[in-house]
């Protein structure tokens, strides 16, 4: 096993006992074939689902898996206007399965993200029946103010480039602690438990994905 296989093996299997301890369900799924078939595992056939902005679950095959699979998927790009996608960020609040990714997590479990609209932050804090992160290794930090760093300094500069919006970000690729009307730092979430106990369920992975 080369250098780093092993020791984000090692990191993933400390991170599964901070979460578990925080009331997650989580697992170590090292890449992308592992992760859809544990996707697959924990969702039942027939369940709604849905799911964030998250290129993670888009580039690790996860969405595309659902929506050729048995069950009923809200799929929000396919929203046309803005009156579909309004209602496609509404449908998620009443599924049986919501996915997305993260801006970043601490070594002990607090995940951290960053939202321009808040859609992404509100489900996974109220609503669907559960919520499943996938999570890439090189995300973790080492506490939750480093984690916050990188929401802001790395996850939302990218993503300033990914959407093309007109923030200072977007010019040099520094946070600026904008007040722009185009920010998408308007909604920064901190979660330190999953409530009730099990609800969010964490795939850590190995793959390179997501910002």
């Amino acid at each position: 096993m080369e250098p780093k296989q092993l020791r984000n093996e090692r990191l993933a299997a400390r991170l599964i006992k901070q979460l578990k301890q925080r009331h997650y369900d989580a697992y170590y799924c090292p890449n992308a074939e592992a992760l859809r078939t544990k996707v697959r595992e924990l969702i039942p056939a027939q369940s709604t689902i849905t799911w964030g902005g998250s290129e993670t679950i888009r580039k690790t095959g996860i969405t595309g898996m659902l929506k050729a699979g048995p069950y009923r998927v809200f799929d929000r790009d396919e929203a046309t206007t803005p009156e579909e996608k309004r209602r496609a960020y509404l449908q998620a609040f009443d599924c049986d399965y919501y996915l997305a990714s993260v801006n970043a997590i601490s070594e002990d479990g607090v995940i951290v993200n960053i939202d321009g609209n808040g859609n992404r932050v509100a489900a996974m804090t109220w609503g669907p029946t559960h919520v499943i992160l996938v999570v890439a290794l090189h995300k973790v930090c080492q506490d939750t103010e480093a984690a916050i760093k990188r929401a802001r300094s790395v996850a939302a500069p990218t993503n300033t480039a990914r959407f093309d919006v007109k923030t200072p970000c977007s010019v040099d690729g520094v946070c600026h602690d904008c007040k722009s009307p185009d920010s998408i730092c308007n909604f920064i979430s901190i979660q330190r438990l999953s409530y009730p106990a099990g609800r969010h369920i964490v795939l850590l992975t190995d793959e390179p994905v997501g910002y």
